[in-house]
């Protein structure tokens, strides 16, 4: 499958539906998802519009949502959606939260489009076509050294075997602390990858791989120049374990300096 011209402006419009219900809409009611995980009225409502809207413009294409999952059996092509990254910081007022809309083909992200509602900025992606704030493209920075580079870390575990995954995380943060000129948690992995590919950020590391979180943005980073790779440094694919971009002259930095918070083991995060 060629990804056609045509999905990228129904993505858009995909887009300005849940765009819209984010800055018009209160959260509401949040239902805990577990130990400080959550999900709002306003999460759910944006996934079920957005969803039906895709259904009707590509019924030949899969849907995942971080809310209610999959359409059906998951197939690709496959629409990913997560519908407010960032809820926490969404229901204290923080305006850092984002829309995150992907397509993922042959186990990799082809198109992505991220929103941030009230930071009024839209990014976009498509294979082999550059990735663009508005009609401006992007270019990740060129960074040649951590000391210049303000790296943004993923947020910590919360939930069951919170402690045990948040080891590598904070081991990770540690070295970071004493390497990289700022460490940043936004609280958005869509925010972090934008960023990143606006040139604003010279690595996002986030140690964990959720399609819905991560497929908008890793084809953003990806064309805008820099590399996305698993934490042992293979390219990164739906399967990853962990998701971390990187400006090309600091993969092997930020890959070295993971092995060392961690042993080399997956499993730790």
């Amino acid at each position: 499958m060629s990804i056609p011209t045509s999905l990228l402006p129904i993505a858009f419009d995909a887009m300005d539906i849940a765009t819209e219900l984010v800055r018009t809409r209160p959260p509401g009611t949040l239902t805990s998802k577990g130990d400080r995980d959550m999900v709002s009225e306003l999460d759910l409502a944006v996934e079920r519009s957005v969803r039906e809207f895709l259904r009707e413009k590509t019924p030949e294409i899969g849907f995942l949502g971080e809310e209610e999952g999959a359409t059906s059996e998951i197939t690709e092509p496959l629409w990913t959606l997560d519908p407010v990254d960032g809820t926490a910081n969404l229901v204290h007022g923080v305006p850092l939260c984002a829309v995150s809309l992907g397509l993922i083909h042959q186990r990799r992200p082809v198109l992505g489009v991220i929103d941030l509602p009230f930071l009024g900025r839209r990014y976009s992606a498509v294979e082999h076509q550059g990735a663009y704030v508005g009609g401006r493209r992007l270019q990740v920075s060129q960074a040649s050294n951590l000391r210049d580079a303000i790296v943004s870390i993923g947020d910590y575990a919360v939930g069951s075997d919170a402690v045990r995954r948040n080891r590598l995380r904070l081991a990770v943060t540690e070295q970071l602390a004493t390497r990289a000129l700022r460490v940043r948690m936004l609280g958005s992995a869509a925010i972090d990858l934008a960023w990143l590919a606006e040139g604003w950020l010279g690595a996002s590391i986030t140690l964990v791989n959720n399609p819905w979180d991560m497929t908008a943005g890793v084809i953003l980073a990806r064309e805008a120049g820099a590399q996305v790779v698993d934490w042992d440094g293979s390219q990164y694919t739906f399967d990853s374990a962990a998701t971390i971009a990187v400006v090309p002259h600091l993969l092997s930095d930020v890959i070295d300096l993971i092995r060392q918070a961690g042993g080399g083991s997956a499993a730790s995060a």
